[in-house]
């Protein structure tokens, strides 16, 4: 577990992120909060056919509440983002050959990216759940650019085998809404939800 110190916080409010992603460490981190890490040990639902928004809802809501379980004095954040394209969700790939197939699919078209984000206190029985969409728009590129791509982003931990904050103008023409939530933890959201549990100010 690992704490991060800030200013804005009362002491007696403990925030926890439920989650592993250092984007979304990065980005919690840039509110000035202090907060812990517990990853949650659950088995998050991938079904490539399933509703995008359900699923998101769904695994952000899985990990609030299994770390909510164990710690029910603290808010605990959680939040799961997926991309969605021909009515098909993309998580993050197998392995290499997958990431490029994924690339190629994404490759000149726009797709839709969910991210899910649940907040719990089991002591208070609190509970708030938001869902947010973006959208992006690939550039067309072929395998030589998915090569040059690879070279500088690890696609296997990303959603859809890609990241916006590193690389895009090698595949990303542009998008529509919350750039943070492309990254996977839409923060004007989070802050509103924050902001109304006393955290923020």
């Amino acid at each position: 577990m690992k704490s991060f110190a800030g200013k804005n916080s009362p002491p007696a409010l403990r925030l926890i992120l439920a989650s592993a992603s250092p984007r979304r460490k990065q980005l919690l981190g840039e509110l000035g909060l202090p907060f812990d890490i517990v990853v949650a040990d659950v088995t998050e639902h991938e079904e490539p056919t399933t509703d995008p928004r359900v699923m998101v809802a769904h695994n952000s809501a899985l990990k609030a509440d299994w770390v909510a379980a164990r710690h029910p004095d603290a808010f605990v954040l959680g939040a799961d983002t997926t991309v969605f394209i021909d009515n098909t969700v993309l998580n993050k790939p197998a392995g290499l050959d997958e990431a490029r197939a994924m690339l190629k699919r994404l490759a000149g078209r726009t797709h839709t990216v969910f991210t899910g984000v649940a907040l719990r206190r089991a002591t208070s029985g609190l509970r708030i759940d938001e869902g947010v969409s973006s959208e992006v728009e690939f550039k067309p590129f072929d395998d030589k650019a998915i090569d040059a791509y690879f070279r500088i982003v690890n696609p296997l931990d990303k959603a859809g085998a890609y990241g916006i904050q590193e690389g895009r103008e090698l595949i990303i023409a542009g998008w529509r809404g919350s750039f943070s939530n492309i990254m996977g933890l839409p923060m004007e959201a989070t802050k509103q939800i924050l902001t109304r549990c006393g955290l923020l100010r």
